[in-house]
């Protein structure tokens, strides 16, 4: 059995599997809330003794940098460090690798219909491929064309700079900079950043708040969710407002993705947020602003672009990695 997680600022998600032939088939899944937990060792003590499973291989990907093994979850007060784990569920190793890099192993674990594409690019596209993805924070991975397969890896792209192109985004970034200092594009393309856009139309009263929605919003449980939900259904102009600017600079961030690690065999948008909001994400500001690069708009248009609906590419990747892992081991072994 092969036990994968998702282990993120909300939410952990760990799953087991069985491979069958050349696909994994998923057995069992659950998912925490991670803030009501005081580490991942507990959860996975907990989802071992409700399930009753055997763990041959574990693999988890984590919504932080990995170094050594060891990584310190980004937004949750959480080290987690493989050889602990690989004691606590008695293996000789446990595999530990960013959420985005898993999720960058699991696409190619998806069906078609797991897709929604948003520009075709070229019918012979090939070459190197990025994820970017927005969620309670804002993941970027890579993964390298070898000339014969894609070598999924991590960085930390969420966390680069955010660069306004127009007034309204510098009058964005100056407000927000009172709040928070420096900005990194994770502020704006998140959950999070929805609200953090929707706070400063208000604020700066570039558009009004009625009362009804005020009031919506300090008693919703989720905040961003209803001012995307409020967005596609046309019922306050604040939110088709704040959800716009989000699009445009999400589609601005994807484009700067696709030339940074030349993603010409296509980039992939993942993660919760585009999948709710493909209405919107279809609408031509987002493709406006991935191709608005001066010079390289001809290398842009070239690019397949794609909506990843299945949000379980993550677990599929940590679980598919650990089958690359033992072909990798019994090679060197050989």
């Amino acid at each position: 059995m092969i036990l994968a997680g998702e282990i993120g600022a909300t939410r952990t998600r760990l799953a087991a599997f069985e491979k069958e032939g050349s696909r994994l088939q998923l057995v069992i899944e659950k998912t925490y809330m991670s803030q009501e937990h005081s580490s991942l060792s507990e959860i996975v003590a907990a989802f071992i003794k409700a399930e009753g499973i055997a763990v041959h291989r574990a693999c988890f990907g984590v919504a932080g940098p990995v170094r050594r093994g060891r990584s310190k979850i980004s937004n949750l007060p959480w080290v987690i460090d493989s050889r602990d784990l690989a004691k606590q569920l008695q293996l000789d190793s446990v595999g530990m690798i960013n959420d985005l890099e898993a999720y960058a192993y699991g696409i190619d674990g998806l069906d078609s219909k797991d897709f929604v594409t948003l520009n075709e690019g070229s019918e012979d596209a090939e070459g190197n491929r990025a994820v970017i993805s927005a969620r309670t924070g804002l993941g970027v991975a890579g993964l390298y064309w070898d000339g014969f397969r894609h070598h999924p890896f991590a960085c930390e792209g969420g966390h680069s700079d955010f660069a306004p192109r127009n007034v309204l985004e510098m009058e964005l970034l100056a407000y927000l900079q009172k709040k928070y200092g420096r900005i990194s594009c994770e502020r704006l393309l998140s959950g999070p950043g929805i609200k953090n856009i929707y706070d400063f139309l208000r604020d700066t009263q570039k558009a009004d708040e009625p009362q009804w929605l005020k009031d919506q919003i300090g008693a919703a449980p989720d905040p961003p969710a209803l001012i995307s939900q409020l967005a596609l259904e046309g019922k306050a102009a604040i939110c088709d407002q704040t959800l716009s600017i989000f699009v445009s600079i999400y589609g601005a961030e994807t484009g700067n993705c696709a030339l940074n690690f030349m993603s010409t065999g296509g980039i992939f948008i993942g993660g919760s947020v585009a999948a709710k909001i493909v209405p919107k994400m279809k609408d031509p500001i987002f493709m406006q602003s991935f191709l608005d690069k001066g010079r390289m708009v001809p290398l842009l248009k070239e690019i397949p672009v794609t909506i990843v609906l299945n949000d379980d590419s993550g677990l599929i990747g940590a679980a598919h990695y650990t089958l690359i892992e033992k072909a990798f081991r019994s090679a060197k072994r050989a």
